[in-house]
């Protein structure tokens, strides 16, 4: 089995480590324009099946020769530059993952290249990180210990800090300032419909350590995925805590321009306005060991169980500093990076057969849910009566 991991910062390298462990992976290749990370990692595992190679993912002909022959390849760069690598890979025969799909919604550019997936006889499993990924896996169980449910919604909270830097994120930058800037999807009633970003907010009560946080609503996978497979719910959401100060910036950054996507001239320079701001955040490699706090994420399903209105509610819970004490990396990295594992490891073992798109909740749940703790994930369940 021959790997690529195309894109190789905090979440790639987290599942790249986990795929050099695996006895099924012959070969994998460490893929990005910047190598320093990849390098740091072969050297750690010093282990010939593992090479490195600078490749720019924004080049279809670089793409194509790194493609050739492989038979997946885990695409973890910025979301929006994942589309590339999904029609090359259509091209090359190789199977592909994300941890979040390349699409600002399942519309008809998703159908459009679903079926160029299936056509190309591949499996692209995206949206398989933690929220999207292992969110949507914990609402396909949540869902299965009710009669009828009719509700779901994706909770992430983070306490993360760290001395001397007010604005940081603990993953990709580019990401979170994108997802900041675009309308939030809401499933209401049965529909998809979108609200300008950052309007939406309320307090959510997270297990302690992390307890009651603002959360806001923004433009995610779950809440397009979670009705794709739960026919019978009405209303769906995806919710993450952000700091006063990032929401604060990220409106007047908005407000002004600076998010833009569009390219423009500044004396001389081509440049989009959104990549200029990511490039002057701290970088999330250099910030593991620095970040304190912890990372937690809540699925809540809701419906009839036994006729009487049931909520089941699962979580998990990372410390930033235990998990830079074992893994090396933030919790938020190692989290995504370990969902985007499992999920190709479950495509290496043969337990994705379709071909076409496969989101979350169409992976396995059971042996899914299996595989989070020899990895170091635990995640605990209750279910309350309304």
């Amino acid at each position: 089995m021959k790997v690529v991991q195309l894109g190789c910062g905090t979440c790639g390298l987290v599942c790249a480590e986990h795929l050099a462990k695996n006895p099924k992976v012959d070969h994998l290749t460490l893929a990005d324009m910047k190598t320093d990370g990849a390098k740091a990692l072969a050297d750690r595992i010093k282990d010939d099946k593992v090479a490195v190679k600078k490749v720019d993912g924004t080049k279809r002909g670089e793409l194509e020769k790194l493609l050739s022959g492989q038979d997946i390849v885990i695409a973890t760069m910025p979301w929006r530059l994942n589309k590339l690598a999904m029609e090359v890979a259509t091209k090359t025969r190789t199977n592909y993952v994300d941890f979040g799909m390349p699409f600002d919604s399942t519309g008809p550019e998703f159908d459009k290249y679903a079926k160029v997936c299936e056509d190309a006889g591949i499996s692209a499993l995206i949206g398989m990180g933690v929220e999207p990924g292992i969110s949507d896996v914990f609402a396909m169980h949540a869902a299965s210990k009710l009669d009828r449910p009719d509700e779901a919604h994706v909770y992430d909270g983070d306490t993360a800090h760290i001395e001397g830097i007010e604005i940081f994120s603990p993953w990709s930058p580019i990401d979170m300032l994108d997802e900041t800037s675009v309308p939030a999807a809401v499933f209401r009633d049965g529909k998809i419909e979108f609200v300008p970003p950052l309007s939406m907010k309320q307090t959510y009560d997270f297990p302690e350590p992390v307890g009651k946080l603002t959360v806001y609503k923004t433009n995610h996978d779950e809440t397009y995925f979670m009705p794709m497979e739960i026919k019978t719910l009405k209303n769906a959401s995806f919710n993450i805590a952000i700091d006063d100060n990032f929401v604060e910036a990220a409106e007047v950054l908005r407000k002004t321009g600076m998010l833009s996507k569009e390219i423009l001239e500044a004396r001389g320079v081509k440049v989009r306005p959104l990549d200029v701001v990511a490039a002057l955040m701290p970088t999330p490699a250099n910030l593991a060991s620095q970040v304190k706090g912890d990372a937690c994420f809540a699925v809540e399903v809701s419906g009839l169980k036994d006729g009487k209105q049931t909520k089941v509610r699962i979580w998990m819970m990372m410390s930033h500093e235990k998990t830079s004490e074992l893994y090396g990396t933030n919790a938020t990295g190692y989290l995504v990076g370990t969902g985007g594992a499992i999920a190709t490891e479950m495509l290496i073992d043969g337990e994705v057969e379709r071909k076409g798109f496969v989101i979350p909740e169409q992976l396995p749940t059971g042996s899914f849910l299996r595989r989070l703790e020899p990895k170091g994930l635990r995640f605990n369940e209750e279910t309350i009566p309304l």
